[in-house]
């Protein structure tokens, strides 16, 4: 009996369709506000502008790496995996991502598939989260 609720691999799928950058940005504002509260706990965010910069970095490995998506992703229903098998990417490739997603240009960047610079060097992309 074959699992049909595994899904196929973005790579390998002629009908990968990746989410709306709406989404997208609506998931990464909702992260930076999480991001500036937290890091008002132990900085001033608007004089020490490198707190919510860590914290966005941490919260990226942490959370993409272990649940393929942040707190932000949850809430709109995107999910971050990686481009080749569809699974995690991992604490390692996570936090190299939210570095490069950090120095912003990176983002601005995008193939066809909606992965910018910093997904192809991680090899991850966004996709639709499923409903579960």
């Amino acid at each position: 009996m074959t699992d049909t609720a595994t899904p196929v691999p973005p790579a390998t799928d002629p009908a990968f369709t990746p989410p709306s950058l709406g989404r997208r940005f609506g998931a990464l504002l909702i992260d930076w506000i999480l991001c500036l509260l937290v890091a008002g706990t132990f900085a001033h965010p608007t004089r020490d502008g490198w707190s919510p910069v860590l914290v966005l970095v941490l919260e990226y490995g942490f959370f993409l790496g272990l649940f393929a998506q942040t707190p932000g992703m949850f809430l709109t229903r995107v999910r971050c995996v990686a481009w080749a098998d569809g699974g995690r990417i991992g604490i390692v490739r996570a936090l190299l991502r939210g570095l490069l997603l950090a120095l912003v240009v990176p983002a601005l960047i995008m193939d066809e598939h909606r992965r910018g610079l910093h997904d192809r060097l991680t090899g991850s992309v966004v996709t639709d989260a499923p409903r579960r």
